[in-house]
């Protein structure tokens, strides 16, 4: 069931600057279903009136270091770059295309392209900072035996609204979603893929806290819960407001957010708790150490 209502769209779409689609999709081990999958969700979300559809973190691949290679595209040359260009323009609609492994020589990224609804490749996010983690009898992931890090921030405007991108691990870095920040954002959008260690205790306390930290809305797009062998997401995609509100969750299965966002609040939450302001920048301050 589509998570929207007729009488909510009628009602706030007048308020609202622009109308999000956040879809959760069950991933195969076929790559054509993913990206046909992939494909007719973005149909789904233009006939719900949305603006933006973001698409969950390797939907077009199993989630693991063994797939990746096995899946990966250059970009923007690759099938599923001409897929999500097509369906972009086809249904006139602005396309966040989760992730997908990217081929670049001899390297691999995860990386998360941003299609307008020309079908123009507009924006290219490499994630930054790799999922390497050990937990002692709960799971163990090394990216970093396949994949290399990005080292650029990624923005692009929809609608009057500045949206950042980051990728799943990306969020537990407060520093990151500060910088996206002082650019001007009032939205970050990440593709994740949680497990079922870090989903149930982090998932949404990160979201919320990146939200509530820097005053913006935050969503978090997760492919729909697989069972068997391998990597088991979380699913749970959220959208969180700039109070730190849970707009919008979904459980494990496959499903789709559609949320009308009003950038108001944005303003309305900075001008009355007025942090940005307070803070003393005579003292410390979050600095982007890369060339722009």
């Amino acid at each position: 069931m589509l998570q929207s209502s007729n009488f909510a769209r009628q009602t706030n779409r007048a308020m609202s600057t622009l109308r999000l689609a956040l879809a959760q999709i069950s991933i195969g081990s076929d790559k054509q279903e993913n990206i046909s999958k992939a494909v007719s969700f973005i149909d789904k979300a233009k006939q719900e009136g949305a603006d933006i559809v973001t698409l969950p973190e390797c939907f077009n691949s199993p989630y693991g270091t063994s797939h990746f290679p096995n899946y990966a595209e250059m970009i923007p040359s690759g099938e599923t770059s001409a897929a999500l260009s097509a369906a972009a323009k086809k249904y006139s609609i602005y396309v966040i295309g989760g992730t997908f492994p990217e081929k670049d020589g001899n390297k691999y990224f995860n990386t998360c392209t941003v299609w307008n609804p020309q079908g123009e490749l507009i924006a290219k996010y490499r994630k930054m900072h790799l999922f390497d983690i050990d937990i002692k009898d709960k799971i163990t992931f090394r990216e970093s035996d396949i994949l290399s890090p990005g080292d650029s921030l990624t923005t692009f405007e929809a609608k009057g609204c500045k949206i950042g991108i980051g990728i799943c691990y990306d969020i537990r870095f407060e520093e990151m979603a500060k910088l996206y920040r002082i650019t001007g954002c009032q939205m970050l959008i990440y593709p994740a893929a949680f497990n079922m260690t870090t989903g149930p205790l982090h998932w949404s306390l990160l979201q919320r806290s990146r939200a509530n930290d820097n005053q913006l809305y935050v969503a978090c797009v997760s492919p729909a819960r697989a069972s068997g062998p391998g990597y088991i997401a979380w699913g749970h995609t959220q959208l969180t407001s700039p109070w730190g509100e849970i707009l919008a969750e979904l459980d494990a299965i496959e499903d789709m957010i559609v949320k009308d966002i009003d950038l108001k609040v944005v303003d309305e939450v900075r001008t009355q708790i007025p942090v940005w302001s307070q803070r003393r920048t005579d003292l410390y301050d979050t600095v982007w150490k890369n060339k722009l």
